[in-house]
C-alpha cells in the first residue's frame, strides 16, 4: 500500500486536496509548480493536469529520444 493509497495531500503549496499521481520532484519544479519540501511531489487533480499541460513540449522530446 503506497503513500497515496494511504491519503496523503498535495504537495503543491496551499493545496490540501487528495493526491493522486507521484512524480519526481526535479520534473514537477521544472514545470513551474511550486512545492513543499518533500522527496516526490504528490499531485491532485487539478494540479496534476496544470503539470501535463505546462510540460507537454518537454515530454514530446524526451519521447522522440527514445524512439530512434
Amino acid at each position: 500500500m503506497g503513500r497515496i493509497d494511504k491519503g496523503i495531500r498535495c504537495s503543491v503549496i496551499n493545496c490540501s486536496e487528495n493526491a493522486i499521481r507521484s512524480i519526481s520532484i526535479e520534473k514537477v519544479e521544472s514545470s513551474g509548480l511550486k512545492l513543499t519540501d518533500s522527496k516526490r511531489g504528490y499531485l491532485c487533480q487539478q494540479h496534476y493536469k496544470e503539470y501535463k499541460k505546462k510540460s507537454k513540449d518537454t515530454r514530446r522530446v524526451e519521447k522522440w529520444r527514445w524512439d530512434t
